[in-house]
């Protein structure tokens, strides 16, 4: 990684580093499917996207600061990332609903940052167009797998019944964005609500907010299986420190 964008102060880089966290780790996720995935397809599909998301993390954090040291050598409560991107992959239904959550969340929002004139528009253009892709690859499978045999149904109602209490913290106001979250989450709601209903399923029940457990990742707070996601990214920079190709 190297430094690419413009570094910001205050609000804006704050929010710089959440959003630029929420997609290091949502791409590192996604890219534990190396040699994983069910069919080689979506080894490519789930590849391609976690390098989209990596593209984004690496132009947020250098607008925060130093990409390399933001990704790498930060402790575990220093990160801001959505506790819903962190969630271990599951089983393929379990990341799909991931991704139908996280990639319609991203779509509305980058759409709305593109529509302004703040410093993240011109990223937020170029994003709204990757995240169309992810969210219609994470539509069609939610339709296939919902509307396919009854194990992949069972799956997919598991995965996102198990997600759904991590949904709410994507819409708590982020300092710096200036954006109007309610609105971001009415069309939210909407928009999966039609992927469900097509795919013969229904938005989960139960609070979506209020625990510390499934709404702190921007103060730092992050699950279980957090820290060993990070002890295994930052292994290599770690163990050999300025080491270069």
């Amino acid at each position: 990684m190297s430094s690419t964008g413009t570094a910001l102060t205050g609000t804006t880089a704050a929010a710089a580093l959440a959003l630029g966290d929420d997609a290091l780790i949502l791409s590192h996720r996604l890219g534990e499917w190396a040699g994983h995935a069910p069919v080689l397809e979506e080894e490519v599909a789930l590849a391609n996207i976690a390098l989209d998301l990596l593209g984004q993390a690496r132009v947020l954090l250098s607008m925060a600061g130093d990409e390399d040291e933001l990704a790498f050598l930060r402790e575990e409560r220093s990160f801001r990332n959505l506790q819903l991107v962190e969630q271990p992959n599951g089983d393929f239904a379990h990341t799909i609903a991931r991704q139908l959550y996280f990639s319609f969340h991203q779509h509305e929002l980058y759409g709305a940052l593109a529509a302004g004139d703040g410093p993240f528009a011109p990223l937020a253009a170029k994003a709204v167009k990757e995240t169309a892709y992810h969210r219609d690859h994470a539509e069609q499978w939610t339709l296939r797998l919902g509307d396919g045999t009854q194990e992949s149904r069972r799956r997919m109602r598991a995965g996102l019944d198990s997600l759904w209490k991590y949904t709410g913290e994507m819409f708590r106001p982020v300092e710096g964005l200036g954006l109007d979250q309610a609105a971001l989450e009415d069309r939210w709601l909407a928009a999966v609500a039609g992927v469900l209903e097509r795919a013969d399923l229904a938005l989960p029940e139960g609070p979506r907010t209020g625990a510390w457990a499934a709404g702190a990742g921007r103060e730092g707070l992050h699950t279980e299986s957090f820290g060993r996601l990070l002890a295994e990214m930052q292994h290599l920079h770690r163990s050999h420190p300025g080491a270069s190709w």
